[in-house]
């Protein structure tokens, strides 16, 4: 065994560029489970990946249009429960409205629905892919506005891939990945540390005594066996993540233990393929919460929070392929207990919680005739509390040479979360309660897009309306000098309706790409929806010839506003990423990152309190990725 860091760059030949990849129509379930679909999907590789600036994989995906957390917040600070993810302009809250799949298995919080972002190493993933909207009955609750599958590199002969990167902010990043395959067996692993200070969410003229960076400690791991047999494969796999947050004050703090185990059988016939998962979670969620007063300069405990929770679940699927028609069916199971406690100051004790159950049978089918395609698809769930929620979707798509048109109509569902039913939470001076009376909210949608692929170049644009009913939101019910005070309600129905293109062109050794989204969301009073852009678009030109990597990109947003009434509302603004890569020797690169490398100063909420964006972040470091020899 060696490592040949001494060894001088590698001269190579440079390989001709690449063609634009093929449009995908499809999205994968699980492993070689995929589903063909009208709907747009884009997949971004693991080399756009790490072409691509930021800590987290969420600042990674903000180029894909219509990606959205719940506020402007990076993963990086934000608060656990405003990492919920949504496309296409649906959502005002943090839960999320897209269902999130790592490696075929949920990864939203089993208690509140948000994603944390941290349990993810970027560097260690194969792919992702982004299904917007919900084109397909496959997926049940928290895929209204579609399905994010995250894909971790699949296990190599003997390959190590290490990272060490440094920054501002006292920021350190250790990140290490291993595999082996031989024979009918391989196993796999990887696992990653990170600590910064953060920076400060308070711009520094209103800053008062109780400020303090807001920044983050975590550590992340997963190990992985694969085991193939005449009989058909084994998979299993645990993954576990222990953060700590500070919260931008003296007294407010969260941290979170969160582990997953998870199995998977799947056996390929000639025409068929049968797979079979089940999985179990259990999340310790802690967080502090105060009062601040308006100079800023005191603070003191409102209440300390325990949320235990666990969630079991599993899925059977089957899948024929004919020549001219494929069909896939199957049925899925989820079952999450938890409890929120809150020990109240200076006196009190508060707790709500329970237990969900939701089950569903689905299926999903397309028949080709001549140039065209026909899709269809039905799911019948058990949303919980005694509801019951059918989702159907239907499609078509045409194809002639370079051009691919296609349009859907579908209807989907999500049931309130048991953090929205049973858990208080505040940000600043804004109390938001529970409800335990809410109801599913649904959307019905509609989509039609054209693709096309040239020698050189691709273009998709996608025209959009969904309409939103009992749409759950933080709903504003007093104002006062002491603070905002809002629930969580059914609020009225909605529309959500837009354009979304993409344009990517290769030329030599040059990457182009260009991405924008339109998303008028309004309740039917005329009130914008919360945390929604009207425009937002993003565009990068990356250079890569040999062992040299570099690329410029930039995002840009138009204004949205905080609350349900607009009376908050955050300005628009842009920012400006470099990453630059350069190989020292066959599998050792030394790599730069620069965000927000104007340093522009951007606000991310109201809470009456302004709240402030990450500041410019810099990064370097080196990385290893290549055969232990």
């Amino acid at each position: 065994m060696c490592f040949p860091f001494l060894l001088a760059a590698q001269q190579e030949p440079t390989p001709p560029p690449k063609p634009p990849e093929p449009v995908h129509t499809t999205i994968t379930v699980v492993s070689s489970v995929s589903a063909e679909t009208p709907a747009n999907v884009t997949v971004v590789d693991g080399d756009e990946l790490r072409q691509t600036p930021g800590a987290d994989l969420d600042d990674r995906l903000r180029a894909i249009p219509g990606f959205s957390l719940f506020r402007r917040s990076s993963s990086l600070v934000a608060h656990p429960t405003t990492q919920g993810v949504s496309l296409r302009g649906i959502g005002s809250s943090g839960a999320s409205r897209t269902l999130v799949l790592w490696d075929g298995i949920p990864a939203n919080d089993p208690f509140g629905g948000w994603v944390y972002w941290t349990q993810f190493i970027p560097d260690q993933m194969e792919r992702v892919e982004v299904s917007r909207g919900a084109a397909t009955s496959l997926f049940g609750d928290r895929a209204m506005s579609g399905a994010i599958a995250v894909f971790s590199r699949p296990p190599e002969a003997l390959h190590l891939v290490a990272d060490y990167e440094f920054g501002n902010d006292d920021s350190e990043d250790v990140s290490l990945g291993f595999s082996h395959a031989w024979g009918r067996a391989a196993v796999s692993g990887s696992g990653r540390a990170f600590t910064t200070d953060g920076y400060f969410i308070v711009p520094g003229a209103i800053r008062g005594a109780v400020d303090r960076q807001a920044g983050v400690r975590f550590v992340t791991g997963d190990f992985r066996v694969d085991h193939y047999t005449s009989l058909g494969n084994f998979f299993l796999k645990a993954d576990v993540l222990a953060e700590d947050r500070k919260n931008g004050t003296a007294l407010t703090h969260n941290s979170t233990g969160l582990g997953t185990i998870s199995l998977r059988y799947q056996r390929e016939f000639t025409r068929d393929t049968v797979s079979v998962l089940g999985f179990h979670t259990r999340e310790g969620f802690h967080s502090s919460f105060s009062a601040v007063s308006a100079d800023r300069n005191t603070e003191r405990i409102t209440f300390l929070q325990t949320v235990p929770s666990e969630a079991v679940g599993g899925a059977a699927l089957w899948q024929h392929h004919e020549t001219r028609w494929h069909l896939l069916g199957g049925a899925d199971v989820y079952r999450v207990e938890g409890t929120s406690t809150d020990h109240v100051f200076p006196s009190g004790l508060r707790s709500g919680g329970g237990t969900q159950l939701q089950h569903g049978i689905f299926g999903q089918a397309d028949a080709t005739l001549g140039p065209v395609r026909f899709f269809a698809g039905l799911r019948h769930s058990f949303a919980g509390g005694g509801s019951r929620f059918l989702s159907p979707s239907a499609g078509v798509s045409a194809g002639h040479k370079s051009v691919r048109l296609r349009g859907s109509v579908y209807r989907a569902f999500r049931a309130a979360t048991l953090n929205e039913l049973f858990r208080e939470f505040r940000v600043g001076n804004t109390d938001t309660l529970p409800n335990p009376n809410l109801r599913p909210e649904t959307v019905f949608g509609a989509e039609a897009g054209a693709d096309w692929t040239g020698e050189s170049s691709s273009f998709r644009v996608t025209g959009f309306r969904n309409s939103l009913d009992n749409l759950i939101t933080n709903v504003t019910l007093a104002v006062g000098a002491a603070g905002i005070v809002r629930r969580r309600e059914n609020a009225a129905a909605a529309l959500s309706r837009g354009v979304e293109a993409e344009f990517r062109r290769r030329f030599q050794h040059f990457t182009g790409e260009l991405s924008y989204l339109y998303a008028d969301s309004r309740y039917i009073t005329g009130f914008r929806i919360a945390q929604v852009p009207k425009h937002q678009g993003s565009g990068q030109i990356a250079y890569q010839r040999g062992g040299t990597l570099a690329s410029l990109s930039f995002r840009s947003y138009a204004y949205q506003f905080d609350d349900d009434l607009n009376q908050f509302r955050l300005p628009g603004f842009a920012t400006v990423q470099l990453v630059a890569s350069q190989r020292l020797a066959r599998s050792l690169s030394a790599e730069a990152a620069l965000e927000n490398a104007l340093d522009r100063q951007f606000y991310t909420a109201f809470t009456p309190t302004p709240n402030i964006g990450a500041p410019r972040l810099w990064r370097l470091g080196l990385r290893w990725d290549g055969r232990v020899r």
